[in-house]
């Protein structure tokens, strides 16, 4: 089956309302290509210098689809990320979230962002600890700073490699999700939960994810 095919056939399983971001880490613009043409719309990217040259080598279908940043943002690469990016789904404290709104007022730019939760408590993982108060609070500090724009909350989950393991992580970040969706906090559009990959994306659409990143199942193992 090619990537079309998968692309296609995953896109019928699954509700209308789900977004599928897929994860172009290590792709080539070939395999970014023939998935946009089978009607791919969001590419995700890990890192900022990949993302600046399969966005350069696509040419004018880099404006065909919508960039999710869903790796962790250095400093140092905010602005070029900005040149990029139309969503950043890994804000992990306002510090950060305060940096990428400065940049981004530079430009004039309403920056929408997701909050990333580290619903594992792994220390090897970046995003906020899952507490509903940290959360909370984080979201009301962020719907302070003009140019940026929350939009929804992010996470991986821990590693398992049975995916019911992750059901309870991904019904915890839902909770939270529409707990501060329910806050109605001013210039808060609490509108997409992100969770769930290539072997786990089920699981997290019953737990209620409306967008998931698939890499894997998608392309294929990564060389």
């Amino acid at each position: 089956m090619s990537i079309a095919q998968r692309y296609q056939k995953i896109r019928k399983e699954i509700p209308d309302e789900v977004t599928i971001v897929l994860a172009g880490k290590t792709r080539t613009r070939e395999e970014i290509e023939e998935v946009i043409e089978a009607g791919a719309t969001e590419i995700g990217e890990n890192y900022v210098q990949e993302a600046e040259r399969m966005h350069s080598s696509l040419g004018e279908k880099a404006g065909e689809i919508t960039w999710h940043m869903i790796g962790s943002l250095q400093k140092n690469k905010i602005n070029k990320a900005l040149q990029i990016f139309d969503v950043i789904q890994t804000v992990g404290s306002l510090h950060q979230a305060a940096d990428i709104g400065e940049r981004a007022g530079r430009t004039g730019r309403i920056m929408p962002v997701y909050i990333e939760i580290n619903i594992g408590s792994e220390f090897t993982k970046a995003g906020v600890e899952p507490e509903y108060e940290v959360i909370e609070n984080l979201s009301r500090e962020i719907s302070g700073l003009e140019n940026l724009r929350l939009e929804g909350l992010m996470t991986m989950g821990p590693r398992s490699g049975n995916p019911e393991d992750l059901r309870p992580c991904f019904r915890r970040t839902r909770d939270i999700f529409e707990r501060i969706r329910d806050c109605n906090l001013p210039g808060v559009n609490m509108k997409t939960l992100s969770m769930g990959m290539s072997n786990s994306y089920r699981v997290a659409i019953e737990e209620g994810a409306n967008m998931i990143r698939l890499g894997t199942i998608i392309f294929g193992e990564r060389e």
